[in-house]
């Protein structure tokens, strides 16, 4: 690894250093929050002494800041503390989602289920293709039965088996190193999970696998970090976000929301788009600059246990989980499927000019504002079925012990939540989010530039914030109260531009010394290379970040172009208030 640090050129060094000093300036994010909320306050007063106005699109209404420090603003302040805090939309979504992933890993269901999918990659990659051609075509038989596309689903899965059975035979190293970047992917709905289990445990497969380690090491925290905003399911982060988009969406238009799914189908697409730009990085890339593995790092017991084959009894757990949310999710279906179903909005009837596939996304209306307690049931049934397959769970105070764990982990982020929604709503109060949104719109409307290159513009501002300020939620609850409104007086949507900002949050994290989990990312390397520090760790997953940014950039933008939906009832493009 002597060589992996002397080839970092000075250029990237300096830059490197620049950022970490930066980012080691900034206060703790609660404390930003603080500083932000005292400075909205100062504002308020300094701007209420000037001449400055706007005039509401749509209508003649004149828009002024209004003081928080006169009387009003004062009693304002005061009462509303608790209410901007017990009312602040992702608070509530985020304890109750939490509160079912607690249970399932607190019994275990979790990392049984990363150590099956990296054990078990070939036939897990030919069964979930399998298993999302059969939802394919069940959701095409559903919406609009034409044959030909059910037969070009046919194919493509046909076509897409074979080239994992033909990769596997010719090049299983990549099956391992996608396995293990796309696992990563999908550890990110249990929050830190992924950090803790499967970061170590891909170094440790690639030693078993005769490979270097950091290789294997490299490739898990790409999926892991970098990979943070795509999933094939729902996570804590999802409705987190929607919460703090839709907070912002207000200031424009009081009554629209944003749905936990706002950027599903671009996520689940980006699933495998960045697992399969991960595999390639590291198979051309990572693992060819570190060279052969010469350390002496012996495997620990607990290692080999990581890696050893489920146990019976872990075995019973999974079928269990599986029992429980197959169920779940029939009774799911069962609600939604049938016109007249307990999940559909009975109420809802097909207006002249709505399309047969829009009015069944409206009338699904529930079902998608149910989805934080889809997580939370979800969560908790399979877990509990694991708990007793595996007898991880001896009684209720298992379950409930699981559960209050996960809420241990929240104290800081309670204590970041307070001080952000007081900043949200005294920023909404005093009228400056509206007045910098309209003005701000202005500017972009005279700047000349077109769509794409401010969707561009906006991934690239997220991802160098990102270098400076690691947490994804504390960015955006203090981005979108200015970019959201600012982009929807010119006609984008809340959720096309938390997507924009979910692509740029995610592909700097691996190299962001801000990022939470970055220090214990140096001492798993430090195990492996005995000097290695964070120039190192950046420098290997530089590269990362460089082809994600591209790949994921690009793809956005091939959405964007196309005019895609990120997500069910999610568009792209609003009516411009006004016009």
């Amino acid at each position: 690894m002597t060589k992996t640090r002397n080839g970092d050129s000075n250029l990237i060094a300096k830059f490197l250093g620049i950022v970490e000093k930066v980012g080691n300036m900034l206060p703790h994010p609660a404390t930003l929050f603080v500083i932000f909320a005292a400075l909205t306050v100062v504002l308020s007063w300094a701007f209420s002494l000037t001449d400055i106005y706007v005039i509401k699109p749509g209508s003649e209404e004149i828009i002024r800041p209004f003081n928080l420090l006169s009387v009003k603003g004062i009693q304002m302040m005061l009462m509303e503390l608790v209410t901007n805090f017990t009312g602040f939309a992702p608070l509530g979504t985020v304890l109750v989602a939490l509160l079912g992933i607690g249970i399932a890993e607190s019994s275990g269901l979790i990392a049984s289920t990363i150590r099956l999918i990296v054990q078990n990659a070939y036939k897990v990659l030919i069964g979930m293709m399998l298993s999302l051609a059969a939802i394919a075509i069940g959701t095409m038989l559903f919406f609009n039965p034409v044959f030909l596309h059910i037969a070009g689903v046919a194919l493509f899965t046909g076509l897409s088996v074979f080239a994992i059975w033909y990769i596997n035979k010719n090049h299983p190293d990549y099956i391992l190193s996608f396995i293990i970047v796309f696992s990563g992917i999908l550890s990110n709905m249990a929050s830190e999970i992924g950090y803790v289990l499967l970061v170590p445990l891909g170094a440790i497969m690639f030693i078993g696998a005769g490979r270097h380690p950091i290789a294997g090491f490299a490739a898990a925290f790409a999926g892991v970090s970098g990979g943070y905003s795509a999933n094939l399911l729902i996570g804590t982060i999802d409705p987190l976000l929607a919460g703090l988009s839709e907070e912002a969406a207000h200031i424009i238009d009081p009554t629209y929301t944003v749905n936990s799914l706002a950027n599903y189908f671009f996520m689940f697409v980006s699933t495998f788009t960045i697992a399969i730009a991960g595999t390639w990085v590291t198979q051309r890339f990572v693992e060819p600059r570190l060279g052969k593995y010469e350390g002496d790092e012996a495997m620990s017991d607990e290692d080999i246990d990581k890696i050893k084959a489920l146990t019976p009894q872990e075995k019973k757990g999974v079928a269990y989980a599986l029992i429980a949310g197959a169920t779940f999710a029939g009774i799911i279906l069962y609600g939604a499927i049938p016109s007249d179903g307990f999940m559909r909005d009975a109420s809802l009837q097909m207006s002249e000019g709505m399309d047969w596939i829009t009015f069944q996304l409206k009338s699904l209306k529930p079902l998608m504002q149910s989805v934080v307690a889809f997580i939370f049931i979800g969560g908790a049934v399979m877990g509990i079925g694991y708990g007793i397959g595996a007898k991880t769970f001896k009684s209720d105070s298992d379950v409930m012990n699981g559960m209050g764990k996960a809420m241990e982990t929240l104290g800081i982020y309670i204590v970041l939540v307070f001080f952000a929604a007081q900043f949200v709503a005294y920023f909404k109060w005093t009228n400056l989010g509206i007045i910098f949104a309209i003005t701000g719109a202005e500017v972009l409307q005279a700047s000349g530039l077109g769509p794409i290159p401010l969707m561009i513009a906006f991934i690239i501002l997220s991802a160098i914030i990102n270098l400076v300020m690691g947490s994804a939620s504390a960015k955006w609850a203090i981005m979108a109260p200015v970019f959201i409104p600012m982009f929807m007086l010119i006609g984008y949507s809340p959720e096309l531009i938390q997507g924009a900002y979910r692509v740029g949050d995610s592909v700097t994290n691996i190299i962001s010394p801000m990022m939470s989990y970055f220090a214990l990312i140096v001492a798993f390397m430090e195990r492996y290379v005995k000097k290695a520090g964070i120039g190192t760790v950046i420098a290997t997953m530089l590269p990362y970040t460089i082809v994600f940014f591209l790949v994921w950039t690009v793809m956005f933008i091939i959405w964007f172009w196309l005019g895609i939906p990120l997500g069910p009832d999610s568009p792209m493009f609003i009516d411009i208030p006004g016009k």
